[in-house]
């Protein structure tokens, strides 16, 4: 299937009207680059927006204000195209951008970027679509497709997660909590690892699907349970470890209520928390019961472990 995506420079002001023309004609589904928003965003309007930013980002100004949608490259979408554009004409557009886009080129690009990677000694992660062939008998390798959720393993604080979750699993740890499952690849590991019963929640609905997917691709349904959830509203469910891999902010506010759902001696592993921000994090930890055990650290990241009670067995 080929589309035709068609970018109009605009006024500010002028966007919401457009938008309303399109919808009109059917078309809901837009994208916009404003100057504003970029303002916005980096402005951290909520604390807990972002926690990291490449600084490319923060260069960004004077952005010309922009709409893109797109349309079936097909002779009715022509015609479609030729009538909004007729219909936008008493507006100061300053600029159309038209071009056609080939499907199956553009859909599939963005797994170029993913590739196998060991993520500890024992573990590697690989993509559905990538070969890879055992270093040892003892390598335990996970495959899935991480889709549009967040988690695909090549980021430190998804691996230190993993380190810390392959040191403290053991017979006496196999209930799983991992709040922000994302891809669903933390969940997975745990499986991996030997726990019993792994719960995975997220807030975002897409974010559930691919990891219930993944799951079933690895077939470990009977094991993993994906759930569309927000843990500050409660969860009745205790775990012998808890994953977050989440931010800093998110972080300190779990670790005022979490307790409640953690069994004696179980570990608290967080993680997606800059160095900068440790101390932050740990104080909270601390305060509210918990023992910090240790931190891993790479780049400019960090992942902490830490228990209630003493942390022995």
């Amino acid at each position: 299937m080929n589309y035709i995506e068609v970018k109009l420079f605009c006024k500010e002001e002028d966007l919401e009207l457009i938008t309303l023309k399109l919808e009109s004609y059917g078309i809901y589904g837009s994208v916009v680059e404003q100057q504003s928003t970029v303002d916005n965003f980096l402005n951290k309007k909520n604390e807990y927006d972002w926690d990291y930013v490449d600084e490319s980002l923060l260069t960004l100004k004077d952005i010309n204000t922009n709409l893109t949608f797109y349309l079936d490259d097909t002779a009715e979408g022509i015609d479609l195209l030729d009538n909004i554009l007729q219909d936008l004409a008493e507006l100061d557009i300053e600029k159309v951008e038209i071009k056609s886009l080939c499907d199956d080129e553009w859909k599939d690009n963005w797994k170029q970027h993913f590739k196998p990677i060991k993520a500890t000694d024992y573990i590697t992660i690989k993509p559905s679509w990538v070969e890879y062939n055992k270093g040892s008998e003892d390598e335990i390798v996970i495959e899935f497709d991480p889709g549009m959720a967040f988690g695909t393993g090549t980021h430190p604080t998804t691996y230190l997660t993993i380190k810390l979750l392959e040191k403290y699993i053991n017979e006496n740890r196999k209930r799983i909590l991992d709040i922000g499952t994302g891809s669903g690849i933390l969940s997975i590991v745990s499986a991996y690892l030997g726990a019993q019963e792994v719960l995975g929640i997220d807030i975002d609905p897409v974010a559930v699907k691919v990891a219930k997917q993944n799951v079933i691709d690895n077939n470990l349904e009977s094991i993993i349970r994906i759930e569309e959830r927000d843990i500050k509203k409660g969860l009745d469910y205790n775990a012998d470890i808890i994953l977050a891999n989440l931010i800093a902010e998110l972080v300190v506010e779990l670790s005022g209520s979490i307790s409640k759902n953690i069994n004696k001696n179980g570990i608290f592993i967080s993680s997606g928390i800059l160095i900068e921000k440790e101390d932050y994090v740990r104080s909270s930890l601390e305060k509210n019961g918990f023992k910090v055990l240790e931190v891993l650290r790479e780049d400019e990241w960090c992942a902490i472990a830490a228990c209630l009670g003493n942390g022995n067995e």
